[in-house]
């Protein structure tokens, strides 16, 4: 579903992605891995169209969008949702406002047809009966369910996580992680995240890529990438960031 090729991004005298190479395939749950400051966030805003890249292409359904128009970049978006770190939760609304935002914005839904997308994906984030609460009333589990469902109501092909699970504590972290595998069977959307959590990784991805240095210095499954003899690789998981 989404193909980088020899990415290089620079800003100023920093040179943050020096030729990423990378392959998502569809369905997948898929996990950038890497220390904070190495360059992930950048890579995901290359993805969404956020940022254009100084050279390399980014194929999307075999499109590529880096010379697209904002016009024709804007259909591409279509396919996407986005889960931010912070949740980006409006805190003026209630649930049932915020979840439905997407809808009213980028599609044209019936009123009927509205209440049963957020009705659905609120359920699904196990948040039934919070509809009419603010973000403010809510504990940080809460927020990123909300931020959850607000990421799914559009049914995108494409949803892209920023640090899911940044700032809860373990326990939190855990039942966050469990609901995101369990939605992602039911509905095998193309689940693309960026961490620095190894714990966290290694019990959620189908597929990881570590991102060291501006590239991806390696790709495959948790236990492909655990157990790799590359001094760089198990130098990371030795010593990379785990939930303490």
């Amino acid at each position: 579903m989404i193909r980088i090729v020899n990415l290089k991004k620079t800003f100023g005298s920093q040179e943050v992605l020096k030729g990423v190479n990378l392959t998502i395939q569809t369905g997948s749950i898929n996990v950038i891995l890497g220390r904070s400051g190495a360059g992930k966030s950048v890579l995901i805003k290359h993805i969404i169209g956020l940022l254009k890249p100084d050279s390399g292409e980014i194929y999307i359904d075999d499109v590529e969008i880096t010379k697209l128009s904002d016009r024709e970049m804007d259909a591409v978006r279509e396919r996407f949702s986005m889960l931010f770190q912070e949740g980006a939760l409006f805190d003026s609304i209630t649930v049932w406002e915020n979840v439905a935002y997407p809808l009213k914005e980028r599609l044209n839904l019936s009123r009927s047809e509205t209440e049963k997308r957020v009705a659905k994906v609120i359920k699904e984030v196990e948040l039934t009966g919070m509809e009419h609460k603010i973000p403010a009333e809510l504990s940080g589990g809460m927020k990123k369910r909300v931020a959850l469902a607000r990421a799914l109501v559009t049914d995108p092909k494409i949803v892209l996580f920023d640090e899911p699970t940044a700032g809860l504590d373990p326990i939190t972290e855990n039942s966050i992680r469990d609901l995101i595998m369990r939605i992602h069977k039911n509905q095998k959307n193309t689940y693309v995240m960026i961490s620095h959590n190894i714990d966290f990784t290694m019990n959620i991805a189908d597929k990881i890529a570590l991102l060291y240095d501006g590239r991806i210095i390696a790709e495959g499954t948790p236990e492909e990438i655990f157990s790799s003899d590359n001094t760089a690789i198990a130098n990371y998981m030795k010593n990379g960031n785990r939930k303490k």
